[in-house]
């Protein structure tokens, strides 16, 4: 045992070795980025199993089925790999999935883990050991039963804004109950009216949804004394990765798991906790030594991703956040390039900027393309990066989630543009009949269409005649009267295009995202999705304005709606690379906080800008911009080799081209690890250059 400890050491820095070979109290291990974080926890798993640990009596939490399923393979194959069969049995032939053999140890997600133990202990938790789980579109279903059951409009009241404050209720540990006692004023009073009809409708259902499962499973910890003793004598070694990432209610469960012997592991990196937004709470890491003050604390500062100039320019950025625990990041790679700080002249140079990067990236340094990636603040910015990367024929993707004309808020836009250049597209009307909902239901759409078959005409025939239709309810057809109003309105201008007036196209899709319903859909809701779908509908209008097509060999007479035509073609035309080698795969296109535990060779970050990177909402409070430095200093830290971050002088918002403002974070980056370019103007001079980075 003891060799097999010793050989599960030996390749391991000093601080890794302490952090590995810790085994009885509380231990805190600040594992910056690019530092061995998963060989540390794995390796930790597999010393304590070879140390004489019972496999059983190993709990290890994490946060997605991906890095759960990855963390136990990594142990699984160490340890046959080390063992040979030596150990045997308790080891080697334990180590593997999350199952509920008293020989393995338990690696799972925080959500896997509390569904295993409510389905256990179902009679002490006050459950039927058959619930269903739902899923966010079982929840969303759920939630507009609620609304409607609560006497609420579903107009005014979208499943996803309840939704976000109802799960920020339950991470926070609060019922119905509790929610109603502190609710007060109308928002959070007609909330807790929802709460309580929403969890009614689970209760109907014998259905609980993702965060009930952390917070009946702490209110069973808190609850039964014998489920409590019994799970804490099992589980004598707790280990939490990505420990910045917890919520309230994780943690509750986790030190309460730890409480009788105080053996928990946690494992993270204050500096990269960036998901405030969705419940994460970065005390729970700040004052770990608080809750533990006998603890251990293991700093995990060497990099061994990135080169030297690049750990520099992230650690001078992130020394001016206040809420963090200090270490030193070093690497032992070289100093490598200075990252590149370019000043670009508006969005379509930047992005021009960013495709020549990735050229000389491939075409110089022989880097492929899947070892490179652009990251963004906000989805949005993915257009005109994408329209760049097209047009230079290089290969891209849009990772976790969706090339910009494929979003959904953007085909919901672009069918209203559809409609109202031609009232006969019968496939964009279905798309956006009750999109936002205006109470042409599934219901009244069969009955449209059933006269339409009926009639031997189209639905938009019918749907322009509905007080003909027999069945509709006095509601329908008033919808459907107004929805067709709205049509004929937005079809309305078709006056020539005027030399020198502000550009009617833009004009006019920006009329039609405002009364069509859309925009005001997506700003009343509070979620951070719908704020990204709303700047998506934005970036649509700056597309128009920006569209040149034909239009430099247009007539006088030519309309707004053959410029709209032209545009909707433009757009149809859109497509990917058609061939993609896999040896060299694709650049990736990503949000920050996307790309968080990727690593690429060359990385650019585009729109370094206020209100951009830091988000608005950072104005907000100070807990807000920090954690928007945070985010930056994710990015940064992502690249092993080169590095690009930009911004733009001018960029155009809802058509409108605005100057920007320099984002801060440009004035915190360390000068002597930087080079500065500013290409928006005329050649600056050494000390106006001091003065723009704010050196």
């Amino acid at each position: 045992m003891v060799k097999l400890q010793e050989r599960l050491l030996g390749d391991l820095t000093e601080a890794q070795q302490q952090a590995v070979a810790h085994r009885e109290g509380p231990l805190l291990v600040l594992a910056g980025p690019g530092s061995g974080k998963t060989t540390v926890v794995t390796r930790r798993v597999a010393y304590l199993l070879a140390g004489g640990v019972a496999p059983h009596e190993v709990l290890a939490l994490t946060f997605t089925n991906k890095g759960a399923g990855e963390m136990r393979q990594r142990i699984d194959a160490l340890l046959r790999g080390i063992v040979g069969g030596v150990v045997g049995g308790a080891v080697g032939g334990a180590v593997g999935g999350e199952v509920a053999d008293h020989r393995a140890p338990t690696v799972s997600t925080f959500h896997s883990f509390c569904a295993r133990q409510l389905r256990r202990h179902a009679e002490a938790a006050g459950l039927p050991p058959r619930f269903s789980i739902y899923d966010d579109a079982d929840r969303r279903q759920a939630l507009k039963q609620a609304i409607t059951n609560a006497g609420v409009s579903l107009q005014n009241w979208s499943p996803a804004r309840v939704a976000r404050h109802i799960s920020h209720a339950k991470n926070r540990l609060l019922d119905v109950a509790a929610y109603a006692a502190q609710a007060d004023e109308f928002f959070t009073r007609t909330v807790a009216g929802i709460y309580r009809a929403y969890e009614e409708v689970l209760r109907a259902n014998d259905a609980l949804d993702f965060d009930d499962l952390l917070l009946r499973m702490a209110a069973l910890l808190a609850g039964s004394e014998a489920v409590r003793t019994r799970l804490q004598q099992r589980y004598r070694y707790v280990l939490i990765d990505e420990y910045q990432d917890t919520n309230h209610a994780q943690f509750v469960i986790a030190h309460t798991l730890a409480a009788a012997h105080g053996n928990i592991c946690v494992v993270g990196d204050p500096d990269q906790s960036i998901y405030g937004w969705r419940g994460a709470d970065i005390s729970n890491i700040l004052e770990f030594e608080e809750h533990y003050p006998r603890a251990v604390v293991v700093p995990l500062g060497q990099n061994f991703r990135s080169t030297g100039h690049i750990v520099e320019t992230a650690a001078g950025l992130i020394r001016h956040n206040r809420r963090r625990k200090h270490k030193r990041l070093h690497t032992d790679l070289g100093e490598g390039e200075r990252p590149a700080v370019v000043v670009c002249r508006d969005e379509q140079h930047e992005a021009s900027l960013v495709a020549d990067f990735l050229r000389c990236e491939f075409d110089e340094r022989g880097v492929v393309w899947k070892e490179m990636a652009v990251l963004y603040r906000i989805n949005a910015l993915s257009r005109v990066l994408e329209e760049a990367l097209r047009q230079a024929e290089i290969p891209y993707l849009i990772a976790r989630g969706t090339a910009f004309y494929e979003r959904k808020e953007i085909k919901e836009a672009l069918a209203y543009l559809r409609l109202v250049a031609n009232p006969k597209d019968e496939i964009s009307l279905r798309r956006i009949i009750n999109t936002p909902p205006r109470g042409i239901g599934a219901t009244t759409l069969r009955k449209l269409e059933l006269a339409a078959i009926e009639r031997q005409t189209t639905l938009t025939g019918v749907l322009w005649s509905a007080g003909d239709v027999q069945g509709l309810s006095p509601r329908a057809l008033k919808a459907a009267r107004q929805f067709v109003s709205l049509l004929d309105g937005l079809r309305a201008p078709s006056s020539p295009l005027a030399r020198g007036a502000a550009d009617p196209l833009a004009a006019l899709v920006a009329r039609v995202m405002r009364e069509s319903g859309l925009e005001g859909m997506y700003r009343n809701a509070a979620s951070e999705e719908d704020q990204q779908r709303l700047e998506n509908l934005h970036e649509l209008i700056s597309a128009a304005a920006q569209f040149v097509g034909p239009r430099a060999a247009q007539s006088p007479g030519e309309s707004v709606m053959d410029r709209l035509s032209a545009f909707l073609e433009s757009v149809s035309l859109v497509s990917d690379a058609d061939m993609i080698d896999p040896a060299r795969g694709t650049v990736t296109l990503l949000t920050l906080h996307a790309a968080k535990g990727l690593q690429f060779t060359s990385v650019a970050i585009v729109g370094l800008e206020e209100h951009l990177l830091p988000h608005a909402r950072a104005a907000e409070s100070e807990a807000e911009l920090e954690e928007e430095r945070r985010l930056c200093f994710v990015g940064i830290t992502r690249a092993r080799r080169r590095l690009q971050l930009s911004r733009a002088a001018r960029r155009t918002h809802r058509g409108l081209v605005e100057y920007t403002i320099a984002s801060r974070f440009l004035s915190e980056l360390p000068r002597q690890s930087i080079v500065y370019s500013d290409l928006s103007e005329p050649l600056q001079t050494a000390d106006d250059v001091g003065r723009k980075t704010g050196g």
